[in-house]
């Protein structure tokens, strides 16, 4: 029994229903949502510290041994993920605390948050596929609610493109989930992987993994159902904003190497030919429509989907190397991301915008916000040595190493024009002189304390980068240690259904 296992879905849920408990106290909810966000990233590092040093840990629900029960599973990937969701969820609380008006808190901001990480710390702690599917829909229900706060002409717009797109992911997903069971009789991940090989009827496989695929392609944002997430990304707070860019389609990037590493892996020449093509694709079309915007929030939200094609080309090459490479990827990606999101939230607070034209004159009026700009900016596109510039460099050479030469190429000129986008940015918000209309800045009631608040987890994201980046050995460490876990399915079975328990070779 390993209790820590549940803490991370514990904490979020119970905060959630002890804030509604103290709706009108707008004091008790912040309180709760930092204590409960610091207590969730306490957990997640303690749950980390356990997998390493013990390899992978299960918690049976109720006492019902798998495959009969509901399992949580942590592996290395897993705990990483939940640690990462630790700490975007408390950076959120704490810029929440300068950013989300008495208005939102009133329609239960600080419990959707909560609601919402419950739904990601499930996710990627399951080991029970239809449980997946349950957990993504906390996911969608607390994201929507979130995403419509204000209820403002452009957030309505885009909403409702993102929940089209999500509900028919989830449509998707629920029949291929129903399939699956049909053909192998059971839910538990670990026991569908080992009565998946003894299957005859591969093409049945094969085109229920692309239902999968498609499934979570959409969630994850990848080519070609992604132009959900650029609507509506920049369209709620800008806390909100950061949140889901942060941690929602790694979700589905999550799920995608859950499945195709543990249950679809027999077929890699068909399934991983095709994600191939789509990392491709999404990385070029991602950084395409980055460059054509003007916008912050719209230019990050592009980058978004230009990043999540580096994590599936690690997939989707399939190699020890390239495994490591997107682990890595997802692991610097949702650090720098929220960052970057958080960043555009200090200065539209300073400038009151977040169009290109109407900023300028940051570098001299704020230097410090241009350097904490520079830093998730130049490690987005990959400069060294910062985190980004070894993420890319691991997936690059796997590339080169699989002879995948076209892909690579395309990941090599999406870089160069993710670094266009930020020196676009650079110039245009800090660098250049302040637009006549930018004069007089519309935000003087701006108080010390907030800027302070704000202004505090974005300098401990950009540590996190710097860290990563000059000192890699212990992440680099992490990573391959996930890669050789996602590799070896066998393990995971052993570990979830036990040693007994016949294993197919």
């Amino acid at each position: 029994m390993s209790p820590e296992i549940a803490l991370p879905i514990l904490i979020p849920l119970m905060a959630g229903a002890v804030s509604l408990v103290f709706w009108r106290s707008r004091l008790m909810q912040r309180l709760i949502a930092v204590g409960a966000t610091a207590g969730l990233l306490i957990t997640t590092l303690w749950l980390l510290a356990s997998v390493n040093r013990e390899g992978i840990l299960v918690m049976q629900m109720g006492g019902w041994a798998a495959p009969f029960g509901i399992s949580l599973v942590a592996d290395l990937l897993g705990a990483i993920m939940v640690v990462l969701t630790g700490i975007i969820g408390f950076s959120v609380a704490v810029y929440s605390l300068a950013t989300t008006g008495r208005g939102h808190e009133a329609y239960g901001y600080f419990p959707l948050m909560h609601l919402l990480l419950a739904g990601v710390a499930g996710a990627f702690l399951t080991g029970d596929i239809f449980n997946l599917y349950v957990w993504f829909e906390v996911m969608l229900v607390a994201s929507f609610a979130l995403l419509i706060l204000g209820s403002e002409k452009a957030q309505m717009e885009g909403a409702i493109k993102y929940v089209a797109l999500n509900l028919l992911s989830s449509v998707i997903f629920l029949i291929a989930v129903g399939l699956l069971y049909g053909m192998v009789g059971t839910l538990n991940m670990a026991d569908i992987a080992r009565r998946l090989a003894m299957v005859e009827d591969q093409g049945m496989v094969d085109a229920l993994a692309m239902m999968f695929m498609v499934a979570f392609g959409i969630k994850a944002g990848a080519f070609p159902l992604f132009f959900w997430l650029p609507a509506s990304y920049h369209t709620p707070p800008v806390a909100v904003s950061a949140l889901f860019a942060g941690l929602l389609t790694k979700v589905g990037v999550y799920a995608l190497f859950r499945v195709f590493t543990l249950i679809f892996h027999h077929s890699p020449g068909y399934t991983h030919e095709i994600l191939l093509w789509g990392a491709g694709l999404t990385m070029l079309t991602g950084v395409l429509g980055a460059a054509a915007q003007f916008e912050f929030r719209r230019i990050l939200s592009f980058h978004i989907v230009s990043q999540i094609g580096y994590m599936i080309l690690g997939l989707a090459l399939f190699t020890p190397l390239a495994v490591i490479g997107g682990v890595f990827y997802i692991m610097h990606h949702i650090i720098v991301k929220t960052n970057l999101f958080l960043v555009s939230g200090i200065i539209h607070r300073l400038r009151g915008s977040y169009q290109l034209k109407q900023l300028g004159g940051f570098y001299r009026s704020h230097p410090w916000l241009a350097v904490l700009f520079l830093i998730p900016a130049l490690s987005l596109a990959g400069i060294p040595p910062l985190s980004g510039f070894l993420a890319k460099f691991i997936v690059i050479r796997a590339g080169i190493e699989a002879e995948a030469y076209g892909v690579t190429a395309i990941a090599l000129l999406v870089g160069l024009l993710t670094l266009y986008s930020m020196i676009k940015i650079w110039s245009e918000v800090f660098w250049k002189s302040v637009p006549p209309e930018g004069d007089v800045d519309p935000y003087p009631e701006v108080r010390q304390r907030e800027l302070w608040l704000m202004a505090a987890p974005v300098a401990g994201l950009a540590l996190c980068t710097l860290f990563i980046g000059l000192y890699p050995a212990p992440i680099y460490a992490l990573a391959e240690a996930s890669a050789a876990q996602l590799l070896d399915p066998q393990g995971y079975i052993r570990a979830v259904l036990g040693a007994q328990t016949e294993m197919v070779p």
